[in-house]
């Protein structure tokens, strides 16, 4: 068995308001069975939150906190410095906004204590200034509002990104992954399948695979000549390409192609293209304050007016009337925009 260093690695990980239980208790578990693997304390944790009150998961639990964010920061200078700080995402993240926790992320950083987000954490690690130029993993569902906002970040489509010494996963179960590949570089690979043993997961993933499949195939889509041209279009919603552009490296006629969608997907090649703008619209129209003009652009619409039209023929309700029921929602309820769709 081998291992880094003989000291023990404390964790600190810090639960921002409608944190996503799962993923917080999927990076606890991995350390939690880790230390039942190698027979020894070889990882501790403390659980920090804003204030050291209580804080409420978007499950409606709620969690003790055994430090604030001000306790960590004096900690950063003593032998209760951790090893690894880890911030814990949930919903509605863009809501949550707390200069002091987002000092302590750079000091952090000037001190050498390795950062980590779970779930949306990459959107607070970005808003502290931590992630320009830094590969980083954050939900597919937050991801739209995440990149036009954070665009000197590289947001990946995989399940977690190690750059340097900082660690970002999408949240869910992509947390286990993401600690068995902290726990790997620590110890040999029997400790890693012994945690898995344990855990019953047959296998550890690897950081690129993919969080969601492209609908496509989730819906059972097996043509390859569809699967690809759905790729390209995932690739290019800003600019929406012209049919023939997307079927003029197959060697198709526009006619065979629209007859391999309504095969595969029941409509044409245009309808599924803005289907898949129209997801992205309604993504950035819940995670950000985007103007629906510039939502509009950004999903590659010609004019505002083109876009409301096709949205409420969707949604059965204009862009504007659907960020008012999410600006009206409490914090901690379930999207409307997301029941809607």
């Amino acid at each position: 068995m081998r291992i880094v260093s003989a000291e023990q690695r404390l964790f600190a990980f810090y639960l921002v308001p409608e944190f996503t239980m799962l993923a917080f208790s999927s990076a606890v578990e991995a350390l939690r069975l880790a230390n039942a693997v190698v027979g020894y304390e070889a990882y501790s944790w403390r659980v920090v939150s804003s204030d050291g009150a209580k804080v409420r998961a978007s499950c409606g639990l709620t969690l003790e906190a055994d430090n604030s964010v001000a306790v960590e920061r004096q900690h950063l200078t003593s032998r209760l410095r951790p090893s690894v700080s880890v911030i814990c995402g949930g919903k509605h993240v863009e809501r949550h906004v707390d200069r002091a926790a987002d000092a302590w992320l750079r000091e952090c950083r000037n001190r050498g204590v390795a950062v980590a987000g779970l779930c949306t954490g990459a959107h607070i690690l970005a808003r502290a200034g931590l992630l320009d130029e830094r590969k980083c993993a954050i939900h597919w569902e937050n991801q739209p509002g995440f990149v036009e906002r954070f665009g000197a970040a590289n947001a990946s489509s995989g399940i977690y990104e190690v750059d340097g010494n900082i660690y970002t996963c999408a949240g869910g179960a992509a947390s286990f992954d993401m600690m068995l590949h902290i726990i790997g570089r620590d110890f040999d690979e029997s400790v890693v399948s012994g945690i898995c043993e344990l855990a019953l997961v047959d296998r550890v993933r690897d950081p690129g695979e993919r969080q969601r499949l492209p609908f496509a195939q989730r819906v059972g889509v097996r043509d390859p000549i569809v699967l690809k041209l759905v790729e390209k279009m995932e690739k290019s919603l800003t600019e929406p390409m012209q049919v023939e552009e997307l079927t003029s490296s197959i060697g198709l006629s526009r006619r065979q192609v629209e007859r391999l969608f309504r095969n595969e997907l029941h409509c044409s090649p245009a309808r599924y293209y803005l289907k898949l703008r129209l997801e992205r619209a309604q993504l950035l129209l819940v995670q950000s304050t985007m103007p629906v003009v510039e939502v509009a652009i950004a999903c590659g619409f010609v004019s505002a007016s083109h876009f409301s039209k096709c949205y409420r023929e969707t949604f059965g309700c204009s862009p504007q009337e659907a960020r008012g029921r999410i600006m009206r929602m409490p914090a901690g309820r379930p999207d409307e925009c997301a029941s809607a769709a």
